[in-house]
């Protein structure tokens, strides 16, 4: 069960509240039928949501779109940190394992992270994909959107955009 407390905040000195919980329930619903919308229902699609904050929202827009179509989709876990071009500048946490549950030969995947910002985990998310198959399409939904790409990278489903500032940061509170 989620908490009121829930929601993501913007730290820059001062922290506000962007969404609570109901707000992300609500865009996880829309999320889930523009995705069902899009793909004409769930034939061949997978659901992969990237470690760490990524996994939890791609288990609750299966357990979403589950029960808009009635039937069950797989979802995977995706661990990036061997494709991350920063791998050398930052301690990388704990192991988190890939579980992909199937082969992601033409499947449509939808790949499933918190927030996006510069496009690096994405593009580290793509690469570590394709190791698992030759995916028919790989579609992005993100609960944020903040901004300030640094790689041609766009999500195809949106929770939220927030313009926020360089410094700022985007943070998960559960």
């Amino acid at each position: 069960m989620r908490t009121a407390r829930e929601g993501f905040f913007v730290i820059a000195g001062s922290e506000r509240r962007i969404l609570d919980g109901n707000d992300i329930r609500r865009a996880i619903t829309r999320i889930a039928h523009e995705i069902v919308e899009r793909n004409h229902g769930i034939s061949e699609l997978v659901i992969v949501g990237i470690h760490t904050r990524g996994v939890p929202l791609a288990r609750r827009l299966a357990a979403q779109i589950a029960s808009i179509e009635g039937g069950e989709i797989p979802v995977g876990e995706l661990d990036i940190s061997l494709h991350r071009d920063d791998a050398g500048t930052h301690l990388l946490p704990g192991s988190r394992p890939t579980d992909i549950p199937i082969d992601l030969t033409d499947r449509r995947i939808v790949l499933v992270d918190e927030v996006i910002f510069t496009g690096r985990t994405v593009r580290a998310a793509l690469d570590a994909l394709v190791e698992h198959g030759r995916p028919a399409s790989i579609q992005l939904a993100v609960l944020i959107d903040r901004g300030h790409r640094e790689l041609p990278i766009r999500p195809d489903y949106v929770g939220k955009n927030i313009p926020t500032a360089r410094d700022e940061r985007v943070l998960v509170s559960a």
